[in-house]
This record gives C-alpha cells, structure tokens and sequence, in this order.
C-alpha cells in the first residue's frame, strides 16, 4: 500500500485533517493505496509556496539556467522510465505497449521541446514617427503570467500535465497541479525529479483531491492563481470559468469532443482502416481525441465496416504488464457504469450492434475491474443521443453518406470541434474538407500526429484558447510594450 501525499514547497506533506481516500487500480478494482486529500490550508500553502518561489531564486535565473534545469527534469523522468510507467499503468490499467511508446516518453519530451522553442521565440519592435521628428521605439517585454493551476485529466495523465507543465515552467511561471483523483501517481513521483533537478522549492507543487468543495475548487477559486489550465469535460470547465470570472483570471481548457472521421471511397483502406481503430479504441476509448462517429462513403462502406469490426474482435483485453494486450480497462466503476449506460442506450434507440456492447468475461482478479467490449454501432439517426453525446469509451458510430456535402454537414452537426479525420487519396478534396470542418485539428490520413510548435484547442463547446508552440508562450506570459521617445 502506497501512501500519496501532497508535494509543497519542496516536500511531501500529509493533510492536516487527516482526510484520505483510495487509490484503485482499475484492472482489479482493489486499492492499491491511500492518497491525502487537501483542504484550503494545503492548497493555500502550496499557492503562497509557488508565489514565493516565482519571487524568489526562480524568477533570478537566467533563461539558459531555466532551460538547463528543464532538460534534467526530462532526463531524469527518462532515468526512472519503469517507476513513471509503472506507475502510470496502475492508476490507469493501460497496457505498457501504450504507456512506454506515448505516455512517459511523450510526457519527458515536453520538457525539453518546450525549453528548446521558448528560449528562440522573439518579441516584437516598432518605429513610430513622432511630430518632432525625432522618434520613438517601442518593442515588447514577456513576462511570466504568474502562479498556474494546473487541473489535469485521468485518461493520459503524465503527457497531458506536463503539456501544460513544461510551457509554464519554460515561460518562467511557478504552478500548483491538481491531478485527477484518480491517477496521482506520476504527478507525485515527479516532484521527486524536480528535486533530483535542482528544481528550486516552490516552482512545483501538487496537491490532491476532488472537484467541488475540495483541492479542485479551492486552487480554481483562489485570489492568489493568476492563470487556470484545464483539461476535461466541458460541464466542469463551465463551472471552472464561473468561479473564475470574480478574479478575471486567464483560462486555458481543452473540453470534450464527439469527433468525426470521414472516409471517402478514393481512401487507402488499410490506413483508414488501421488509423481509425486506433482513433477509436486506443486507450479503451478515453482519449478526447478520439473518434465517436465514423462517416464512410457508400460504395466502400460494407468493406469498410467488415474490416473495422474484424479489427475491433481482435483486440486484446488484459494486464498492463502482458505483452499481448492491446487494450486496458475504463479508468472506474463510475466510468464504466456510465459507458453501459450508453451502451443500453444505442441498444434502445435502434442501434445494430455490429460487434461488442457489453462486459468480457475476465480471468482471475482481472473479474473485479472496469473492463468492457470494444462496440461498434450502425443504423442510428444523426438525432440519437449516442450519435450526439460524448461517451468516452471504446465505441463508434458508423454512418454512410453519398456526398462529400453531406458528410461535412453530418460531421458539423455536433455543438462540439476539438478534432476531425479526413481520409482521401485525393489532395483537392483534403484541402477542400479540411477548410470546411469546424474543428480544431485536422488530421488527413492519420491520428494523434501531433507537431508540438502548432496550435491546440478546440472550437465551440470544446474549449477555450490554443496551446503549442508560441500559442502557450500567448498564454503562460503577459507582454508589455515599452515605448522609449528618441
């Protein structure tokens, strides 16, 4: 039984309350630790820690001295590999094949790339004529935005808090991480590194706990946060930017998603095939990347839906550590109650269950965790709930269409526009496509390919701002025009 504290000013420090609560592992569904909720006092120390230090021998250093320290944060997380993903795969069941490709080396990687890109990225300056003729200049100053909160997500969550760590701490800013209760594991292990590093005390903080009335609204309310970062479901990033607005603080969120992907007869199936399983089914679903509703032209769509249900079946469900698994377990009992709950749901609204829709049968202590069939759905109306709501499992909704004008509107039609797949042989249509769709990223004949220089975010009800590249610098700094009369 591990025992998880809260990580301030450069210690591992328990809840004064003595309030704990379990750490699951959702492949068994047995506790595999306690975890120290916080309360206002551990959340306002660890605020007034990452003030002090943003004041402090942070906020002295030079911008090579920040880099330097952020490369040994990335090495160091390298240098302990197999205690990140081990740690990583117990919070959430996720096989190791994922984790040791994407999770911890993606998660390390932020650190450096974001070091690398903020120490080049330039400012601006201008010359303005002045009636004496004489002139003035006029060039602009970043500066760190301040103390972030960092509220991250369960389905990924070393690479997606560190995202948003890495930018904030290369822009200078010191950040208090409110990780999902149900994955605190790397969160804490990194303040570890940080020491290791020579991170000085203060610079990162975690602490842990829930939403309402616990760490998750105390940090978010706190008059002493300059700037909140979120990722996650819309209905709390609502509730985020409400109890935001009384301190007009600055606010970062990637929400949720109903992604579309559209497959046109002129495609390479193997590819769109292979991607849109992955887009589909990786990580059990939970990836806010994913894709919930699949778009296939007419002539190829009985092929097409042969071969993705052929792949769904082929998918192995168990232990994060077998080398043969390819897909874990719903990240609780709450999720998977939920996921169910739309399973039903397709079920009842006339849904042709092409393959999966319910429970595997699972062996041994694998019986006690959150596990569910990858599914596959044709036959719904755009109008269904499950065509319209996010679900956020390892499930998809197959739809044929007759014209490239239909599937962009049947893809539009969604109050979401985090992400979207085109695929196509055809560069015309890519192009044509992609302008049309209301969504934040395109991929055209891939998925998850991401260039960390570019922008991130979403449209519409899937979030707030981009992130990436000098999109995070706009973010996680504050400029200031200088104006020097000549």
């Amino acid at each position: 039984m591990n025992e998880i504290k809260h990580f301030i000013n450069g210690e591992f420090v328990g809840s004064g309350s003595g309030k704990t609560f379990p750490n699951v592992n959702p492949a068994t569904g047995k506790q595999i630790g306690i975890v120290h909720e916080a309360g206002m006092d551990e959340v306002d120390r660890a605020v007034k820690a990452a003030r002090a230090a943003l004041k402090g021998p942070w906020g002295r250093l030079s911008v090579a001295e920040r880099m330097a320290l952020l490369h040994k944060v990335a090495d160091g997380i390298n240098a302990r590999f197999d205690e990140f993903l081990e740690a990583e795969c117990l919070d959430t069941g996720k096989p190791k094949s994922l984790a040791s490709h994407v999770d911890i080396p993606r998660g390390a990687a932020n650190f450096k790339i974001f070091a690398d890109l903020m120490k080049n990225v330039p400012t601006e300056s201008f010359m303005l004529d002045t009636p004496d003729g004489q002139g003035a200049l006029n060039y602009g100053v970043r500066k760190p935005k301040g103390v972030i909160a960092v509220v991250s997500p369960w389905n990924l969550p070393l690479l997606l808090m560190t995202w948003k760590v890495g930018p904030a701490l290369a822009c200078g800013n010191t950040v208090v991480v409110k990780p999902s209760e149900e994955t605190p594991r790397t969160t804490t292990l990194l303040g570890e590194v940080m020491n290791d590093a020579g991170i000085p005390p203060g610079v990162y903080n975690v602490v842990h706990g829930f939403g309402p009335d616990s760490a998750g609204a105390f940090l978010t309310t706190h008059p002493d946060v300059d700037g909140i970062t979120f990722t996650g479901e819309t209905r709390t990033g609502a509730a985020i930017v409400k109890a935001s607005a009384d301190e007009i603080r600055h606010v970062s969120f990637e929400l949720g998603g109903k992604n579309p992907a559209l497959v046109f007869a002129d495609c390479d199936m193997d590819k769109a095939v292979e991607g849109t399983l992955r887009s589909a089914f990786a990580n059990c679903g939970q990836v806010c990347l994913g894709t919930e509703r699949v778009y296939v032209e007419r002539p190829i769509f009985d092929e097409f839906l042969r071969r993705l249900k052929a792949g769904a079946e082929q998918m192995q469900l168990g232990a994060w550590d077998d080398a043969c698994t390819s897909m874990g377990p719903l990240i609780s009992r709450e999720h998977l109650d939920k996921v169910l709950s739309y399973y039903k749901r397709a079920v009842e609204e006339g849904a042709t269950v092409v393959t999966g829709g319910g429970t595997p049968d699972m062996p041994g202590e694998l019986a006690g965790g959150s596990w569910v069939q990858p599914t596959i759905w044709t036959g719904l109306s755009e109008e269904a709930r499950v065509v319209k709501e996010e679900i956020f499992g390892p499930c998809c909704h197959v739809q044929p269409f007759d014209s490239e004008d239909e599937a962009i509107r049947m893809a539009n039609d969604t109050k979401y526009g985090l992400a979207a797949a085109v695929w196509t042989e055809n560069l015309g249509r890519a192009h044509r496509v992609a302008d049309q769709l209301e969504a934040g990223i395109i991929w055209v004949n891939s998925w998850f390919l991401r260039d960390l220089r570019t922008a991130f975010g979403g449209m519409k009800h899937s979030g707030i701002g981009r992130e990436g590249g000098v999109h995070s610098l706009e973010f996680y700094t504050e400029i200031k025009n200088v104006c020097i009369k000549l």
